[in-house]
C-alpha cells in the first residue's frame, strides 16, 4: 500500500467527512506527483438514455426529454428539484420534459470536479450551487442557439429559445432542442455566458411539481437500504458500547452452526460483524456471540457528571469570544434592575427513518458501493480507504436518503461495509445497523448550557446582555483544522454580528467554555443554530417581562438598524394576529432568529390544561430567504422542519449512563408523531439580492416561539428540554 493509503481510522474520519465545502483528499490523490497519476483516474460519463451532452449539466434526447445531473443529495428537502429549476430556467427547458440523475463521484473527481462540491448540508445544497449550475444551463442553451444558427447560417443573435425550442425570429423557423442536441454537444461551449435576471425567470420562483414524488408514491423509488442485488449477502454489527472502548473477544463458535451464517468477522478494533444470507440471520446471530468489550477509561462518565463539567463552565475564565461591544461588565453593574437564566440542551441522534446502511462488493482490484450518502465525495474516499484501492477503483451508486440531518456526513458506515465485503469478496454485502446501534453509536448533537445575563436600565431599556456557552464543540472534535486560533465558530451560529438581530443593545458578550466530552458529536440538522435560539430567544422574551413590555414591542425596540429581521418578526406577528384576542386559555409565544444566510419569526399558540397537558394548536413561521428558487417547496420544507423540531421540544434526549447512551429504539428515543403536529401556516417573503437556506433555519425559531407561549400560559420558564421533565401545571 502506499504512503498516500496509510492512514487510521481517527484521522481518516475526521479528514474525509468534515471536509464541509470542499474535498479533503490531499492525503489520497497525489494530483502534483505526476500527470501520468493524474491521468489514471480519467474518464467521462456516457449519455443518458442516448441521448447527447449538451455541456455537462444536461443530457438531451431525441425525443426532447432533459436529464439534468445532480451533484448533490436528495433526501426528502427537494434539493433534486430545486437545482433542476435552476438549469431547466437558464437552459429555456420544457419543464414537463425535464427528469434528474445523479452524478457519480468518481466521474466528477476523473473530470477535474467539473460537477462541483457533492456535500449537502447546512442548508447549502442549492444556494451554494447557485452560480455554477445557472451557468451550466445557460451554457447548454448558447450550445443549441449556436447549433441551430448555424444550420439555418444566419447569426445566433437572430434566434431565442423557449420550451425546449430555438426560433429564428425572422423567419419564423423552428427546431426541437432533441433535433438539435447532437450537433450541439460537437460545438465548444462558450467561455462565459450571462444568467437571467431575477425579472427573466420562468420556472425558477415558481411552485412546479417536484420531480421525485411519483416515484415515492408508486414505490418505485429505490432507497439504499432497498438495494437488492444476485448473490447478495447480509451483514449487522455490534460496536462497544462505550464511546472509546475496545473488542476484547467473542465466541464465533457459538454462531456458527445457526441458520443462515456464512462468517463472523472483526471490522475494527471496536466493531464485530456477522455475515449471514440474511439480515436478521446476521441479528440473531450476533446477540449470540457472547462478545466482551474492554469499555475503557470513561465507563464512569454519566449525564450528571457531564452536567457538572458543562456547568462549571458557566463561569469559567478560559472562554473563547465570539463578539464584545462596549463595556457589558460596567454597565452590568450600573443597571436599574439585572437578569440572570441558566438554560440546558441535551445530546440529540439523528434518528433518520432509514438508519445507517450501506452496500458493498470487493472484487480484489475494485470496489463498488450502493450507499445513502450526504457527500459523495467523502464516500468516494472512505471506500477506497477502507479497499486499500486507489480512487479510480472504486464505484459509487448514489441513491436518496430516507433521512440524512447531517447523520450521512460522516461515512462510518461505508467504510465498515467495505471493510466486511474485503472479508467476503466476490459477493455484495449489505450492512444495516439495527435501530439500537443507529441510536448509540450516532455523532450526536452536542450538550450544551448557557447561562445570560441581561441589564435594563430605569425605562426598561435593554442596556447590557452577556450571554456565555458552555459545552462541546463538533468542530474540536471532526476537524479541528477548522478552528480559528482555537474558536469553533459555529458554536455562534446566529449570535454574531451579521446575524444577531439585537445589535442596538449597546453592551453585549458573547463567549463560549469549550467543554468536550467523550461522546462523538457532529453536524445535526440546524446545528447550534437551534441551541442558540432557544437561549437568546427565551431569555429575551423573560427581559421583556422584567421590563413590564410586551414581548413583541421589546423585540423592536432593540433590533436597531436590522429591517430584515424586523420584516420577519413583523409578517409573523401579522399573520398571527398577534394582540388580538384568542379563545379562553390560549396563548401565544413570539421569536425570531438568523441562521443560514436566511430570517426567520415564528408565533405559536398554546393551551396547557389544569392536569399540565400542551396542546400546540397553530405555529405560524416567516422566513426571508432572499430568492426563492420553488415557494411550494419552501413551505414544504417550513413545515416538515416544524415537525422535526417538536421531537427534541417535547420528547428527545440521549442519556449518558456508565459511559453509553441509554436510549435505544423508538420506544425511549421519541420523536414527534403526528398528533403532536399542530396547525402551520407558512408566509414566504423572499426580498430578493441573496441566496439564503431553506432546510434548517426555522426549525431555530419552533423551540422558543413554543417556549414563549408556555409562559405566557402557565407563568412558568422552562429552562432545559425535553419537556418531558417538567410538570406544566399553571403556578
Amino acid at each position: 500500500m502506499s504512503s498516500t493509503m496509510q492512514m487510521n481510522r481517527r484521522r481518516f474520519v475526521v479528514s474525509a467527512s468534515a471536509a464541509g465545502g470542499g474535498l479533503a483528499l490531499g492525503w489520497l490523490v497525489p494530483w502534483g506527483a505526476s500527470p501520468a497519476m493524474a491521468q489514471d483516474v480519467m474518464h467521462t460519463t456516457a449519455p443518458t438514455g442516448g441521448g447527447a451532452e449538451v455541456g455537462v449539466w444536461t443530457v438531451i434526447a431525441p425525443d426532447d426529454t432533459v436529464t439534468v445531473r445532480i451533484a448533490r443529495s436528495e433526501m426528502g428537502q427537494g434539493t433534486l428539484t430545486g437545482l433542476a429549476q435552476l438549469v431547466a430556467d437558464e437552459l429555456d427547458a420544457d419543464w414537463s420534459k425535464v427528469r434528474a440523475e445523479y452524478v457519480a463521484p468518481e466521474v466528477n473527481l476523473a473530470n477535474k470536479r467539473v460537477w462541483g462540491d457533492m456535500s449537502t448540508g447546512g442548508s447549502r445544497g442549492i444556494r451554494a450551487s447557485v452560480d455554477y449550475v445557472r451557468k451550466g444551463g445557460a451554457t447548454a442553451r448558447a450550445m443549441l442557439i449556436a447549433a441551430a444558427a448555424q444550420r439555418w447560417g444566419v447569426p445566433a443573435g437572430e434566434c431565442t429559445a423557449a420550451d425546449s425550442v430555438v426560433t429564428h425570429t425572422p423567419s419564423g423557423r423552428k427546431l426541437r432542442y432533441g433535433e438539435l442536441a447532437a450537433a450541439a454537444a460537437q460545438l465548444p461551449p462558450p467561455a462565459d455566458v450571462a444568467v437571467k435576471k431575477p425579472a427573466e425567470w420562468k420556472i425558477i420562483g415558481k411552485g412546479v411539481k417536484r420531480l421525485d414524488t411519483a416515484d415515492k408514491l408508486t414505490g418505485k423509488q429505490v432507497f439504499a437500504i432497498d438495494v437488492m442485488l444476485p448473490d447478495m449477502l447480509s451483514a449487522a454489527i455490534a460496536q462497544c458500547p462505550v464511546f472509546g472502548g475496545k473488542l476484547v473477544r467473542f465466541d464465533a463458535d457459538k454462531v456458527k452452526g445457526m441458520p443462515g451464517v456464512r462468517q463472523v468477522v472483526t471490522v475494527d478494533e471496536a466493531t464485530v460483524a456477522v455475515v449471514a444470507d440474511k439480515w436478521w440471520q446476521a441479528k440473531t446471530a450476533l446477540a449470540a456471540l457472547s462478545i466482551t468489550w474492554d469499555e475503557g477509561p470513561n465507563a464512569k462518565v454519566s449525564s450528571a457528571s457531564i452536567a457538572s463539567f458543562l456547568q462549571e463552565g458557566l463561569d469559567a475564565k478560559d472562554a473563547a469570544l465570539g463578539q464584545r461591544k462596549g463595556d457589558v461588565a460596567a454597565a452590568l453593574a450600573g443597571a436599574a434592575k439585572t437578569v440572570e437564566a441558566v438554560y440546558g440542551t441535551p445530546f440529540l441522534s439523528h434518528a433518520t427513518m432509514e438508519p445507517m446502511n450501506c452496500t458493498a462488493r470487493f472484487t480484489g482490484d475494485k470496489v463498488e458501493i450502493w450507499v445513502p450518502t450526504q457527500n459523495g465525495d467523502a464516500s468516494l474516499a472512505a471506500a477506497a480507504e477502507a479497499a486499500g484501492l486507489p480512487l479510480s477503483a472504486v464505484k459509487v451508486n448514489k441513491l436518496h436518503l430516507g433521512g440524512g440531518f447531517g447523520r450521512r456526513g460522516q461515512q462510518d458506515y461505508v467504510r465498515q461495509a467495505v471493510l466486511i465485503a474485503k472479508q467476503v469478496p466476490g459477493r455484495p454485502v449489505k450492512l444495516i445497523w439495527s435501530r439500537e446501534e443507529d441510536t448509540q453509536h450516532d455523532f450526536y448533537r452536542p450538550v450544551t448550557q448557557c447561562k445570560l445575563t441581561g441589564g435594563l436600565d430605569a425605562d426598561g431599556n435593554l442596556v447590557a446582555l452577556h450571554l456565555r456557552l458552555s459545552g462541546q464543540s463538533i468542530l474540536a472534535y471532526l476537524a479541528p483544522s477548522r478552528m480559528v486560533d482555537g474558536i469553533d465558530k459555529n458554536m455562534f451560529q446566529g449570535l454574531l454580528e451579521g446575524e444577531l438581530g439585537y445589535m442596538a443593545v449597546p453592551n453585549l458578550l458573547v463567549d463560549h467554555a469549550v467543554r468536550n466530552t467523550h461522546v462523538p458529536v457532529g453536524f445535526w440538522r440546524g446545528v447550534n443554530a437551534n441551541q442558540n435560539a432557544i437561549y437568546l430567544e427565551c431569555f429575551i422574551d423573560e427581559l421583556a417581562h422584567a421590563a413590564g413590555k410586551d414581548p413583541l414591542a421589546f423585540r423592536r425596540s432593540i433590533m436597531g438598524r436590522n429591517p430584515k429581521h424586523l420584516a420577519v418578526l413583523n409578517a409573523v406577528a401579522e399573520k398571527a394576529g398577534w394582540g388580538t384576542p384568542l379563545p379562553a386559555g390560549v396563548h401565544r409565544g413570539i421569536c425570531q432568529f438568523n441562521s443560514y444566510g436566511s430570517y426567520t419569526a415564528a408565533v405559536a399558540e398554546v393551551s396547557v390544561s389544569d392536569q399540565g397537558a400542551l396542546k400546540i394548536h397553530r405555529m405560524v413561521a416567516a422566513t426571508d430567504c432572499g430568492h426563492a428558487v420553488n415557494p411550494a417547496l419552501i413551505a414544504a420544507q417550513v413545515e416538515g422542519s416544524f415537525g422535526f423540531g417538536l421531537g427534541p421540544l417535547l420528547y428527545s434526549e440521549c442519556t449518558i449512563e456508565n459511559g453509553r447512551v441509554v436510549e435505544g429504539n423508538f420506544d425511549t428515543y421519541q420523536v414527534a408523531r403526528m398528533a403532536d403536529m399542530p396547525q402551520v401556516e407558512t408566509v414566504v417573503m423572499p426580498s430578493g439580492g441573496f441566496w439564503g437556506g431553506v432546510g434548517e433555519p426555522t426549525i431555530a425559531v419552533v423551540g422558543p416561539a413554543v417556549l414563549n407561549a408556555i409562559f405566557a400560559a402557565t407563568g412558568k420558564r422552562i429552562r432545559t428540554l425535553p419537556l418531558t421533565h417538567h410538570d406544566l401545571k399553571r403556578t
